[in-house]
C-alpha cells in the first residue's frame, strides 16, 4: 500500500468563520471505525452543525455527519456518534481553561487526511454578533472593488478609454 503523502482536504465549514471570531487553531487526530475511514476517503462529510466539548479530561466532536459507507454491511457506524479527538494533555488542559471562561466554544473547521491520518482542525472561537458579520461583509466587498479596480488600472483598460 502506498502512504499518501500531503493534505487532501475532505470538509470544510465556511459559516464557521462568518458566524465566529477564530481565537486559536488546533490540528487533532480522529478516533475512527473502519467504515467512517472508508467514507471519508470517498469525500462524504460535513461539519455544518460540528462542535467540540470537554468531558472527563477529554475532547469530544460532536454533531458531525459521517454518512454511512454503502458498501458496509452490519458492521456500519452510526452516522452523528460522538467522536474523540485526539491532543496533546497540555492543549487538552489549555482548552479547559479556556472554554471555562465563558463566550468560547469549539467549532471545527476543516477535516482532511494528513500523511494519510484522518485530522480535524478546531479553533476556539467567539460568537459574532449581527452587527459584526455585516461590518466584515462590507469589508470583504471595499476589499474586492480595490482589487478590481486596480486590476482594472494595471491592465489598461482605464487609459483606453481616455
Amino acid at each position: 500500500m502506498v502512504k499518501e503523502v500531503g493534505r487532501k482536504l475532505i470538509a470544510q465549514n465556511k459559516k464557521a468563520r462568518h458566524d465566529y471570531f477564530i481565537d486559536e487553531v488546533y490540528e487533532c487526530g480522529l478516533v475512527l471505525s473502519g467504515t467512517e475511514v472508508k467514507s471519508l476517503r470517498a469525500g462524504r462529510a460535513s461539519l455544518i452543525d460540528g462542535y467540540a466539548i470537554v468531558r472527563d479530561g477529554e475532547l469530544w466532536l460532536q454533531g458531525v455527519h459521517i454518512p454511512e459507507y454503502t458498501e458496509a454491511t452490519w458492521t456500519n457506524h452510526e452516522p452523528r456518534r460522538e467522536r474523540k479527538l485526539l491532543l496533546h494533555k497540555q492543549e487538552i488542559l489549555k482548552l479547559i481553561g479556556k472554554t471555562k471562561e465563558g463566550g468560547v466554544t469549539l467549532v471545527p473547521l476543516a477535516l482532511y487526511f494528513k500523511d494519510g491520518r484522518a485530522k480535524i482542525e478546531i479553533a476556539l472561537a467567539r460568537g459574532r454578533k449581527l452587527h459584526d458579520k455585516r461590518a466584515a461583509l462590507m469589508e470583504k466587498q471595499a476589499g474586492r472593488e480595490v482589487a478590481r479596480e486596480l486590476s482594472r488600472r494595471s491592465s489598461g483598460k482605464d487609459r483606453a478609454q481616455r
